[in-house]
């Protein structure tokens, strides 16, 4: 088995040919012996049926291939926007990327939202500008439309010969072509003060092997983005990426026999319903048979493990440090859990959902297998975000977009056999609390049957800071007999206040918020009791019921405000037509910035609800001649002014 492990991630806007990418890694490196094809239906990690029919990447695929000795785990992710949580709980287990680029179309949306994401995580990448052979491709242009949209210091590493071609070629650049060993010595110099000095004193002092260890390093670093050519189609160019692949980025370094740490990026069910989860493994060793501590109080026995090798993953007694393994048995599996210490969980690096629509069974009589199959979904998915109507008897799904509920769809008729319909899509607003308010029930009070104390203060926090749980009271005051250590009775409350959470007074969702619980008792049998009747031993139900009450009493005299998601929008366009599209802009409430503009093209970045973006999209073709871009990212919650959707919590 190979000593080093890679863990890369083929990342791009949807259509950019990275599930083709993966085929022919394989197929090159004799993991499978025929190339399949996007179209058919056919290729390794498109397993799914309605990704076979869609010829589009929905689910996360592992599979493995190895280039000399570093065994390469590859991750296919989806690239339409719809699925971009998928991609998310990617990006926290990868060592690397390749994010592809087609060289007809260049950057686009989804690339430039893929780029900001692993800069922020420091993952470095290399970039392969693929379909060279199309027409239409211009490598040239694509590396000026790399340099002005994405921001960063790319360097070829080839020339194509007759791009747009069916036989179309790349010659890769080497120690042999003066031009680029200069061109190369001159840009990494500007980020090494040691190869700036060798290289003033004596040009021809800097050995090609310097530069190429330098270029590796400043790769790592995510300083230098190297640029590689080819058509994933004919496989020219893919030799050049593969041997960059294994000298450019940077192999895992855990230690097999340190601390257990893993993350759990992904889960699915097995052929008799069981759950399976997808582990990155970044320090220790998991065993078969092996007790492990994960999530918010887990502890479950591995049953079975299995590691990717050479294409799928194949059972083995145990999964190592940097290594990617599915685990059986953990039947409290959540993604996004930690086992053992992790501490490399970066959070959400994507936008939440903006979106939710209730999904109700056709058949009533299925209304119960509806809910359990949709509880499987957000398993796999947790931004699917199930919330409950208890008025209506409705499931509300959170959702990307129209794509994403036909595939739950589908999904629930073809897994399931539950045929649903989804109601109107609607926008999600949260609640944020106006000021710092308190609310108390005291232990063998007249107010309320529930045998324990809670007190709980509300005070508005920090924007994205989400709901933040602590206590303030003596520790000797936590009911350890029930929930065994603090850190549970923590955890517990955090559930309790996240579930009452889930509609505020005005019926959304209330973030952004600080809760602290500042009184606790409970009752144990062996003191004074009620003046009528008995006071029961406290339990956890106590507290469960309980906390909802007081959590409610203290945010109705706090108050809240409703919030609405924004965009922010950057819009590229022909400098004449600028005028119409400022006033566009401000008839759907937009708030601009100073638009950049050059002797023919203007750049407009702006602030606009969530709601105004698909109306903005309609009208842009005729506002700017067919001319136009847009490119929009979630831009936070602000605020409503006035009226707006304000269901009452009841």
């Amino acid at each position: 088995m190979p000593q080093k492990t890679l863990n890369l991630g083929i990342l791009a806007h949807v259509d950019a040919g990275k599930t083709t990418l993966t085929e022919r890694l394989l197929y090159d490196s004799g993991v499978i012996d025929q190339l399949g094809a996007v179209d058919a239906g056919t290729t390794q990690t498109d397993s799914l049926p309605l990704e076979r029919q869609r010829g589009i990447t929905i689910k996360s695929a592992v599979t493995s291939f190895p280039i000399g000795d570093v065994a390469v785990n590859l991750i296919d992710t989806p690239g339409h926007p719809d699925f971009i949580a998928e991609v998310d709980r990617v990006l926290n287990v990868l060592d690397g990327v390749v994010l592809v680029i087609s060289a007809v179309e260049g950057v686009q949306a989804q690339t430039r939202i893929l780029m900001r994401s692993f800069r922020r995580l420091q993952i470095p990448a290399l970039l392969f500008v693929n379909k060279v052979d199309r027409a239409g491709a211009d490598p040239d242009r694509v590396l000026r439309d790399i340099a002005s949209r994405l921001k960063v210091t790319t360097f070829a590493m080839a020339d194509v010969i007759g791009a747009g071609t069916k036989g179309a070629t790349v010659a890769a650049s080497g120690e042999g072509d003066s031009e680029f060993t200069a061109d190369l010595t001159e840009l990494l110099a500007e980020r090494s003060d040691g190869l700036l000095a060798t290289y003033v004193q004596d040009e021809a002092g800097v050995s090609y092997d310097r530069l190429r260890a330098e270029l590796t390093a400043q790769t790592k670093r995510g300083q230098v983005y190297p640029v590689f050519f080819g058509s994933a189609i004919t496989g020219a160019g893919i030799a050049e990426l593969t041997a960059g692949i294994a000298e450019l980025l940077p192999a895992s370094d855990g230690d097999p026999y340190g601390p257990l740490s893993a993350t759990i990026f992904k889960i699915e069910r097995g052929t008799s319903a069981e759950k399976i989860a997808y582990v990155r493994m970044f320090s220790g060793t998991v065993h078969v048979r092996d007790r492990l501590p994960f999530g918010p109080g887990h502890d479950d026995k591995v049953t079975a493990v299995a590691v990717f090798e050479r294409g799928p993953a194949v059972q083995r007694p145990a999964v190592r440090a940097g290594q990617i393994g599915k685990l059986w048995g953990l039947a409290g599996a959540r993604i996004g859990d930690r086992i053992g210490h992790a501490d490399n969980d970066a959070g959400l690096q994507f936008a939440p959902p903006t979106l939710e629509s209730a999904v109700v069974a056709c058949d009533p009589a299925d209304s119960n297998r509806l809910r359990v199959a949709l509880g499987q979904l957000a398993e796999q998915d947790p931004l699917i975000n199930l919330r409950q109507d208890d008025e209506r008897q409705e499931i509300y799904v959170s959702l990307y977009g129209a794509v994403q509920k036909e595939v739950i769809q589908s999904t629930l008729a073809d897994d399931f056999n539950v045929a649903a319909a989804f109601r109107e899509t609607t926008m999600i607003y949260v609640e944020r609390p106006l000021a710092s308010a308190s609310a108390l029930e005291i232990l063998q009070s007249d107010s309320h049957p529930y045998s324990a104390t809670v007190g709980l203060r509300v005070e508005p926090g920090p924007v994205d800071s989400g709901v933040r749980f602590q206590l303030d009271f003596d520790p000797r005051l936590v009911p350890l007999y029930i929930y065994k250590t603090a850190g549970h009775f923590i955890d517990a409350m955090t559930q309790y206040i996240l579930r009452t959470f889930e509609r505020g007074l005005y019926g959304w969702q209330v973030t952004d918020c600080a809760v602290t619980m500042y009184e606790c008792n409970y009752y144990i049998g062996d003191g004074p009791t009620k003046r009528v009747l008995p006071t029961p031993r406290t339990t956890a139900a106590d507290f469960r019921k309980l906390t909802p009450v007081v959590l409610m009493e203290a945010l109705r005299r706090s108050g809240t405000i409703v919030c609405q998601p924004m965009a922010r929008v950057r819009l590229e366009l022909p400098a004449a037509k600028m005028g119409d599209i400022m006033s566009a802009l401000a008839r759907l409430g937009a708030a601009t910035e100073t638009p950049l503009i050059d002797a023919e093209l203007a750049v407009v970045t702006a602030m606009l609800p969530s709601a105004q973006v698909r109306s903005l999209q309609e009208q842009l073709p005729g506002l700017t001649g067919g001319e136009g871009a847009l490119d929009a990212a979630f831009g936070g919650y602000e605020p409503i002014h006035g009226s707006g959707p304000m269901p009452e919590r009841r």
